[in-house]
């Protein structure tokens, strides 16, 4: 590689679109571990006055909520990723049965990106002859190293994640005082919840109070309703 393509790769590295598939599936997992975790615990603790149920339910939803999230990223990814196969191999055929058309829609695409006619075409005849098969992967299907799905790392990313979030709300539910725990699994997830927010915001590079407001809120929302359905059934669990 030489000086100017190191130059490049650290320039574009820099760039916060580069962490978004694993950005996304950490900040998934990790908020649903947060969330689904406290939830469970909360509601549980609205309806027992022993710690032993809510531990047993907190531990319970730490463990399936891991494999759920590693399962689903998994299949979710894979399946997207079976698409771009799918378009990609359609593509190496239209490229070797009609390649003048494919070659007219590529210059097509650089006209309405703002290239006059007669350039677009040069374009298009350049960057056929250079890498036909990845240049229209790139540019009429719009794939690249930044999109292109990878399951096993968004999989990894959103167990890893979950579970790490899930340990914080089974912690709580451990050591914190019982005549308290629903207050302190409440308090501990909205602190959770905004660390993670501003994390997230400063690693995206977007704004950290509407992250915080955002995660926040709708934490507020999730785990209120869960407690509200253990104060309605009202049941002591011996």
């Amino acid at each position: 590689m030489t000086e100017k393509e190191e130059e490049l790769d650290n320039y574009l590295d820099n760039h916060y679109i580069h962490r978004s598939n694993w950005l996304r599936a950490a900040v998934l997992g990790a908020n649903d571990g947060i969330l689904s975790t406290t939830s469970i615990a909360i509601g549980v603790a609205a309806a027992s006055n022993m710690r032993e149920p809510i531990i047993l339910a907190t531990l319970a939803g730490l463990v399936a909520g891991a494999l759920s999230m590693a399962a689903g990223e998994y299949v979710s990814v894979s399946s997207q990723t079976d698409i771009e196969q799918a378009d990609i191999e359609r593509e190496k055929i239209e490229l070797k049965e009609t390649p003048k058309l494919e070659l007219q829609r590529l210059s097509e695409i650089y006209e309405k990106r703002g290239l006059k006619k007669e350039t677009a075409l040069i374009v298009a005849k350049e960057l056929t002859a250079f890498d036909a098969l990845g240049t229209h992967i790139r540019d009429e299907l719009g794939i690249n190293e930044i999109t292109q799905a990878k399951p096993f790392q968004a999989a990894s990313a959103s167990a890893a994640s979950f579970t790490v979030g899930g340990l914080l709300p089974f912690l709580v539910s451990l050591f914190l005082p019982l005549e308290s725990m629903e207050y302190s699994l409440y308090g501990s997830a909205l602190f959770f919840l905004i660390i993670l927010g501003a994390l997230a915001a400063k690693a995206g590079g977007s704004s950290i109070k509407k992250a915080i407001i955002r995660i926040t809120f709708w934490g507020t929302v999730a785990m209120g309703l869960t407690a509200l359905v253990g104060h309605l059934f009202n049941v002591n669990i011996v």
